[in-house]
């Protein structure tokens, strides 16, 4: 059934702080076309908030209602009709909320009314904090705000359930409705019970498996426990085994008196090496007595060399110092005239350079001087064109425009015209001969014919008056003359000329004068150039500014200029000058550096020479002096002797300790201790496990243990028994609600068929030949043109806002089948369309409102204006 809108009344609602009425709203197409900020999104929120909002509720969104720094009340009043039937919804917000709704049944307020309207308009209750377009129902999807229609998006879950419901018969399946809820709620329980929501063992199957787990582990514990028993039985016996063993093994003599023989061979070796090391000690000390002896000797042997060396190097590092030392000098003479010259030169150049720039100087004040003079004259030309221009410029605009002059010379044609047409229609009168006496209306006759245009007295003397009356048509020519002439006069006056011909001459001379504008233009832009010597820049302007800024002394001849050449000449002397007296410096520095680079190593030399040989002579005396000196060959040759006696005995002492090697025969001893000692610990550890075994079997024994095993293995199968039971119909539940999924998406498909069918009765008109492809929710998810499929989020902005249009209205069709409250309203809407598919959309519209209210509101009166239907103003 269609809802019509007929009355909305906003007060204090956002930016309507007074009363915003629109009324006069119709049943078909209504166009509300008002410039921006005028109101019409604001209406629509009005409107919403008006049957969708609660009116206690204090959220976000309700005080978003009052206008901006104002504490007052939002008010909302709507008049409506659905199946012509009558509704009145006045609702107030914030402060003292109220809401009243009136209806063929009377009136009904507060909570009972909010109720009244959810099932009249079916939406439901809001518990958001902002708009929620879902919970309004239909009229959230098809009261479309403004920039919502931008993408195609899926209805709402009431919106969802309606359509459903209307298409049920149509499918012929069960599935999404109140049997199949109530079929999946069942089987969802039973599901919840066993599973996890993602599918896992859980509930009462966890529970299940877990007890047969638990039963299994005590099964699996009892029978290692009486394994254990028996195992202790078995290691008892291999115990007392090994323990025999070990007894045999300690009572056994052979080992002590091994042990014995080892210890007494073991003395014996250890006084062989004490005298191998007193050997060696004696020997090392021989030994160390004959290398002093020779490191002495041979010290002083290397001082004696050293000294000679040292004495052979200092005299040729002498004789080559002295050599060097001349050129040395003579160099340094030679740089220090160098630089002399280097000093002059420059000295010379700073002149030169010093003169040339005062003469540049001199010069530039003097061009400066020569482009003032020049700038004067050019003023001076400046002046007297400048005159010219503005006696030309007064020509010009003394001139007259053309469509004047036009009109000047027709009105002179006209008059002529007139001229000629009365003295076609007048009498001719001419007196030949002298007649005095003879007058015309009291004036001479005069020379030459007379055109009588009216009636005229000739008095003829003697009494006699002769009476012409020219033809009577001849007047109103004449009167028409007389006008053209009286208008031809004002147009003259009014203009300054006595007559056309001094007009034309005027239109003439100010052509000749545009003329001459433009050619003294172009002759004061030619003298006014740019001076850069003088900062000056183009144009009259410039030019003027700067001549009266000259002062006299800038027009001042200028002192004699010095030859700038002959100067510049001198300079380029002075700077060769300079560039050979620093090459001349730079090589007398090199040879200097080059000599006492010569110098250095040889005065390096000598000092390193002097030092040797002074050190060396200073260990000369000091191993003289030693006492060891004075007898050194002799006693060197006594401790060389005593050494060689010592490394006889030394040897002599290897060969008597090598037969027997105390650490092996200590080793052998050790290895002796520990194999008995292991025996001893080996066989009071068996000592105490046969002890551990035989109390652990004694204690175990009586416990009944293989019959605990054999009742712990029932229980654990009857647990698992009982596992596989509940795993068999949790399996069963599972691949029940499985089974059901897969039907309900294969009945949304089908749900989906006649949607698709609906909608495409609107969208092939758009796009000719497609296919639709909608989601499980309803969603225009894609569209399929020549086999190429093209997800509708890649769609242009324009197509994606018109398909969402469509959609609506395919949605809006079947919410009429099903008896639902349906009107569409669109804020702004095909702000992305051409013109083409504008027109379409629009028709598609006006059909769409045979059948339903549709409420446009728009800002582009060119868009909208042809529109039929009911215009709508905001007031």
């Amino acid at each position: 059934m269609s809802m019509q809108l007929e009355r909305i009344v906003a007060t204090n609602f956002r930016k309507f702080r007074d009363p915003m009425v629109v009324e006069g709203l119709g049943s078909g197409l209504n166009v509300v076309i008002e410039p921006n900020e005028t109101g019409k999104s604001t209406l629509l929120e009005a409107l919403r908030a008006g049957l969708f909002v609660r009116h206690g509720t204090k959220s976000q969104l309700a005080q978003s209602f009052m206008p901006f720094g104002e504490n007052v009340a939002p008010e909302v009043e709507i008049e409506f009709q659905i199946d012509g039937e009558r509704w009145h919804v006045a609702k107030k917000f914030l402060k003292s909320p109220v809401l009243e709704v009136r209806g063929p049944k009377g009136r009904t307020s507060g909570d009972a009314a909010e109720e009244q309207l959810q099932a009249l308009l079916g939406f439901e209750r809001s518990t958001s904090r902002d708009a929620d377009l879902d919970s309004y129902g239909a009229l959230g999807l098809l009261w479309v705000g403004q920039g919502d229609a931008l993408s195609v998006r899926a209805p709402g879950e009431i919106v969802r359930n309606s359509i459903r419901s209307t298409l049920e018969a149509e499918v012929g399946s069960i599935m999404g409705g109140a049997t199949h809820d109530a079929v999946r709620a069942a089987v969802d329980k039973q599901f919840a019970d066993n599973w996890t929501p993602g599918g896992s063992i859980g509930g009462r199957q966890k529970s299940a498996r877990d007890a047969a787990q638990t039963a299994r582990d005590a099964a699996d514990q009892a029978a290692s426990d009486l394994a254990a028993l028996e195992r202790s039985f078995a290691e008892l016996a291999d115990k007392q085994a090994r323990m025999k063993v070990l007894k045999r093994e300690l009572a056994d003599e052979r080992d002590v008196q091994a042990r014995a023989d080892l210890v007494k061979s073991l003395e014996t070796a250890r006084a062989a090496t004490l005298m191998l090391g007193q050997r060696k000690a004696e020997r090392s000390a021989a030994q160390a007595d004959a290398d002093a002896l020779g490191e002495f000797a041979e010290r002083h042997k290397n001082a004696l060399k050293v000294k000679t060396e040292a004495t052979d190097a200092l005299a040729d590092a002498n004789t080559k110092r002295a050599k060097v030392e001349a050129e040395v000098a003579d160099a340094k003479e030679k740089e220090e005239s160098a630089r002399q010259a280097l000093s002059s030169a420059r000295d010379v150049r700073a002149v030169d350079k010093s003169a040339l720039a005062d003469a540049r100087l001199l010069a530039t004040a003097a061009s400066r001087h020569l482009a003032i003079a020049d700038a004067k004259r050019r003023h001076e030309k400046l002046v007297e064109l400048e005159t010219e221009l503005a006696h030309a410029r007064k020509i010009e605009a003394s001139g007259i425009d053309p469509q004047t002059m036009k009109s000047l010379e027709s009105l002179e044609r006209n008059v002529a015209t007139a001229s000629a047409e009365l003295s076609a229609g007048s009498t001719t009168i001419e007196l030949v001969g002298e007649a005095p006496h003879i007058t015309v209306d009291g004036n001479e006759f005069g020379d030459g014919p007379r055109t009588i245009v009216q009636e005229t007295r000739i008095v003829l003397g003697g009494g006699a008056e002769l009476v012409v009356k020219p033809p009577r048509g001849t007047a109103s020519a004449r009167a028409s003359l007389d006008d053209l002439n009286a208008r031809l006069e004002s147009e003259l006056s009014q203009l300054g000329a006595a007559n056309v011909s001094e007009a034309r001459a005027r239109v003439d001379a100010a052509r000749d004068a545009k003329a001459s504008v433009a050619a003294l233009d172009a002759r004061i832009e030619a003298i006014t150039p740019a001076a850069p010597t003088l900062d000056l820049g183009a144009g009259a302007d410039a030019l003027r500014k700067f001549v009266a800024t000259i002062a006299d002394s800038d027009t001042a001849a200028s002192s004699t200029i010095p030859d700038i050449v002959e100067l510049e000449k001198h300079l380029e002397d002075a700077e060769e000058g300079l560039a050979t007296a620093d090459g001349t410096h730079q090589a007398a520095l090199e040879a200097l550096r080059k000599a006492e680079e010569k110098h250095r190593p040889l005065a390096t030399a000598e000092t390193s020479a002097r030092s040797t040989l002074a050190s060396a002579t200073q260990q000369i005396a000091t191993i003289e002096a030693d006492p060891r000196f004075a007898n050194l060959e002799a006693d060197l040759l006594d401790a060389r002797k005593k050494a060689a006696g010592a490394d006889v005995a030394w040897h002599k002492a290897q060969e008597n300790a090598g037969s027997l090697d105390p650490d092996a025969i200590e080793r052998q001893i050790e290895k002796i201790d520990k194999r008995a000692e292991s025996a001893r610990t080996q066989a009071t550890e068996l000592q105490l496990e046969i002890a551990r075994l035989e109390a652990t079997i004694e204690t175990e024994g009586g416990k009944g243990l293989a019959e605990a095993a054999a009742r712990a293995e029932e229980e654990a199968e009857a647990a698992q028994r009982s596992f596989d039971r509940l795993s068999e119909e949790a399996a069963t539940v599972k691949l029940l609600r499985g089974a059901l999924e897969d039907a309900r998406l294969e009945t949304s498909q089908t749900y989906v068929g006649p949607i698709a069918r609906r909608a495409k009765r609107h969208i092939e008109r758009l796009l000719p030949g497609c296919d639709l492809s909608f989601t499980e929710d309803l969603q225009l998810h894609s569209i399929t043109r020549a086999g190429t499929e093209e997800g509708c989020s890649n769609l242009s902005r324009g197509t994606q806002e018109q398909l969402a249009v469509l959609t609506r209205l395919a949605f809006a069709d079947m919410l009429l089948e099903k008896g639902r409250p349906v009107s569409l309203i669109l804020d702004d809407p095909l702000v992305y369309s051409d013109d083409s598919r504008l027109d379409l959309m629009s028709d598609i519209l006006t059909e769409a409102a045979e059948r339903m209210q549709v409420i446009l509101l728009t800002c582009r009166e060119r868009a909208f204006r042809h529109l039929g239907g009911t215009h709508i103003a905001i007031g």
